[in-house]
């Protein structure tokens, strides 16, 4: 399950408290704490492709569109 169909399902429980608790517990997707998944893009929360380096915490299509922006210059 994703994370948007946790969220959408969360939504259609709030009337619903006990539900909501039993859903909550039983399907929550737990925190991680080490891999891919627990570094995320600062700017649009991709997983995947995340550069590290010189402290950007941008994943590598936010990193190209801006880049120039922070100074990076493009060699080739």
């Amino acid at each position: 399950m994703t994370y948007s169909d946790y969220r959408k399902v969360f939504k259609q429980l709030k009337s619903k408290p006990v539900k909501r608790q039993k859903y909550i517990k039983h399907n929550a997707p737990k925190q991680r704490k080490y891999g891919r998944a627990t570094k995320k893009c600062r700017r649009c929360g991709r997983p995947g492709g995340y550069i590290s380096k010189y402290g950007l915490g941008l994943c590598r299509t936010c990193f190209r569109e801006t880049a120039t922006s922070l100074g990076f210059k493009k060699y080739s």
